[in-house]
């Protein structure tokens, strides 16, 4: 089972070169990032530990494929990513509307950010949300009827579909596992059939997705970018994803991480592409 402590930044970096290469060798990250093979060897015995990669002779590989990585393996890995873009998709939310929360870390992360907001009705398939956010008396918080899952706490099924279809909502906060090109992807097939009817139901729909989701596979199709209207996330985004985004008419919220610093209110900062 994964620990719940986190990875430090350089191990959070080791994570985005095996993702984007599929592989790696001890030696050639060492030489990559400056230290000794003895360090890498650590920070990889704690990727191990966490479940995050896969022991291979002399290094690692990326761990998920067809199956999306553990609940506490993903609150771990960009955490500190995360936390900056869900602080920033808060922002883009008013007082007095309706919203959908799904499933996912991130759009968890939202949650604890949206506990300042007064007159939400927030309808969520996901209890670690629900949980977050009942005590607030200045919001009504509604949740999906269906199956919980054991792992994560998310709420899917055929009921929670048919519940989702009750609602018309302002606003909908959503994340998925992989964006290939301008499609985005999941892993479980039940998750995304109740993400897709959400899309249907809300009037504005926002993407909350880390830009290692850029570099990741998952298999089962949730939708089109074109059905976002805004997508929040990382400056690891590269220029091509951009672009992607630009084109599909989403309008994009990168937020700014230094390389060496925490964020915090004082250097996190979104860079604003609008349509």
């Amino acid at each position: 089972m994964p620990h719940s402590a986190g990875i430090n930044r350089r191990q959070q970096a080791i994570m985005k070169y095996i993702r984007e290469y599929g592989t790696a060798q001890v030696e050639a990250l060492a030489e990559s990032f400056k230290v000794t093979p003895q360090t890498i060897r650590r920070d990889l015995n704690r990727l191990y530990d966490q479940e995050l990669v896969q022991r291979v002779h002399g290094g690692a590989i990326v761990k998920d494929n067809v199956e999306n990585l553990g609940y506490r393996s993903r609150k771990i890995l960009m955490a500190e990513e995360k936390s900056a873009i869900a602080k920033r998709a808060a922002t883009l939310l008013p007082d007095n509307v309706s919203l959908f929360i799904n499933i996912g870390t991130t759009t968890e992360k939202v949650a604890e950010y949206l506990t300042s907001h007064r007159g939400l009705l927030v309808i969520t398939n996901n209890i670690n949300v629900a949980s977050l956010l009942w005590p607030n008396r200045g919001m009504e918080v509604i949740v999906a009827n269906g199956t919980i899952r054991h792992q994560d706490g998310g709420i899917v099924g055929s009921s929670t579909e048919e519940f989702i279809q009750k609602f018309k909502v302002d606003y909908a906060i959503i994340g998925c596992s992989s964006i290939e090109d301008s499609e985005i992807f999941d892993f479980d097939l039940r998750e995304v059939r109740v993400a897709q009817a959400i899309i249907k139901r809300a009037r504005s729909i926002i993407l909350v997705t880390d830009s290692i989701k850029f570099n990741r596979r998952a298999p089962i199709r949730l939708g089109d970018l074109s059905q976002i209207d805004y997508l929040v996330t990382d400056n690891g985004i590269s220029q091509q994803a951009i672009r992607t985004c630009r084109n599909n008419d989403v309008h994009l919220e990168i937020v700014n991480i230094p390389s060496n610093e925490q964020p915090d209110s004082n250097n996190t900062k979104a860079i604003n592409y609008g349509n």
